[in-house]
């Protein structure tokens, strides 16, 4: 018995250096992916598994994944995110709600990390997401020839621009466009870094987004903007727009406490007081 043991350590062993013997620059490291049975294991290690440059091997018992991996054609995250993309979540990136409702009922894990997550396309660049033999060998690339995330941007703007000419029916109808904006946003086209804050500010956006979208109140509008404006600074600092966007600031918005805002344009348009107070406030920071 202790013969037989020893023969599969060694196998194992052997598995393994083959294994790292032809992924240059190799790294080895354990993270947890949810999941159930022995399809979740097949669709896993294929999702995570690149030739030459990434290898996944998941225990379904202990739902522990070890990831060993070229560091200097992948890492981790987007090891994570292709997983995401068939439907298992992970510690850092959460699977789409469209593409896990999919999965086989036995692949319907408990999801401990679930939180309310973004509306995805089952497709990445014209494949479907549930054809793993054509997407999962697809190679992984993060560059964009144009930002997934600028429709976003631009009706933000056009919902900033309604709010400083204090008219709130254009403001609701901005806000409505500027929901549908997010709302489409492809996930497979983010960065692992836009990703990353899309996904941790995503209700937030939703949130705040339908309620000016539905207050006739230009105040309750301005006051729902504060928020909405704090978690798109954390997402344009990600998203490298083309152009420079300014982040502006005006101390007597928010009862005093001052209120924060991101512009195309330099100079001050305040959009918490309208025509009352055009100008006050300043640029603090300059996101390029």
């Amino acid at each position: 018995m202790k013969s037989t043991n020893i023969l599969i350590v060694i196998a194992l062993l052997l598995s393994l250096t083959a294994c790292n013997a032809q992924i240059k620059n190799p790294i080895t490291e354990n993270v947890k992916i949810y999941g159930n049975c022995g399809m979740c294991e097949r669709t896993i290690e294929k999702a995570g598994n690149i030739k030459k440059i990434a290898k996944v091997d998941w225990n379904k018992d202990t739902k522990i994944a070890t990831l060993t991996y070229d560091t200097s054609k992948i890492n981790q995250d987007e090891i994570l995110k292709r997983i995401a993309l068939v439907g298992y979540d992970s510690e850092k990136f959460l699977a789409p709600d469209d593409v896990y409702a999919n999965l086989p009922e036995c692949c319907q894990y408990d999801r401990e990390k679930k939180t309310k997550t973004m509306k995805a396309e089952n497709t990445v660049e014209g494949y479907s997401i549930h054809n793993h033999d054509e997407i999962l060998n697809k190679p992984t690339e993060t560059t964009q020839d144009v930002n997934e995330l600028k429709p976003v941007f631009d009706n933000y703007f056009a919902l900033k621009d309604a709010l400083v000419k204090t008219d709130k029916s254009e403001a609701s109808l901005k806000a409505k466009d500027l929901l549908k904006a997010v709302n489409t946003v492809k996930m497979e086209k983010l960065s692992v870094d836009e990703h990353g804050v899309f996904m941790k500010v995503l209700d937030n956006l939703k949130s705040n987004i339908e309620k000016i979208s539905t207050t006739a109140n230009i105040e309750d509008q301005r006051k729902f903007f504060m928020n909405l404006s704090v978690s798109f600074y954390d997402l344009v600092k990600v998203s490298h727009l083309e152009n420079p966007v300014y982040y502006q600031h005006c101390p007597m918005a928010n009862d005093g406490k001052g209120a924060n805002w991101l512009s195309k344009e330099n100079n001050i348009r305040n959009p918490y007081f309208g025509s009352q107070m055009l100008t006050c406030g300043k640029t603090i920071e300059t996101i390029k």
